[in-house]
């Protein structure tokens, strides 16, 4: 896999819930509009996704990327979260609303 690949916003939605992935360089973040906030590394080819929640939640801790082209991205996540499978989102952007660190709705 190519690391280029995987940098940029990913969307997911699913019982209700919108998921945000996002990839920077080799840094990550995670969002879900019921008000997770997650953070850590994502170093491309060289290893898994793994992050970091503000509220303790292991849903989504480890990820393998099992897949990634320009328009799909599967995660295996070692939580409760499973494999799931995002899309680049449009533009680059992302849908308001998202928590921050600083509370769902917020901005900080």
């Amino acid at each position: 896999m190519n690391s280029a690949s995987l940098q940029g916003s990913w969307l997911r939605t699913g019982h209700g819930v919108i998921v945000a992935l996002v990839v920077t360089g080799e840094r990550a973040g995670l969002f879900t509009s019921d008000g997770t906030v997650c953070g850590g590394t994502a170093p491309g080819g060289a290893g898994p996704i793994r992050l970091t929640c503000a509220h303790g939640s292991d849903e989504r801790g480890t990820g393998t990327i099992g897949e990634v082209n320009s328009r799909t991205l599967k995660v295996r996540w070692s939580g409760t979260a499973g494999e799931e499978t995002y899309g680049r989102a449009a533009g680059g952007t992302l849908p308001p609303g998202l928590p921050t660190a600083a509370g769902p709705g917020r901005h900080p």
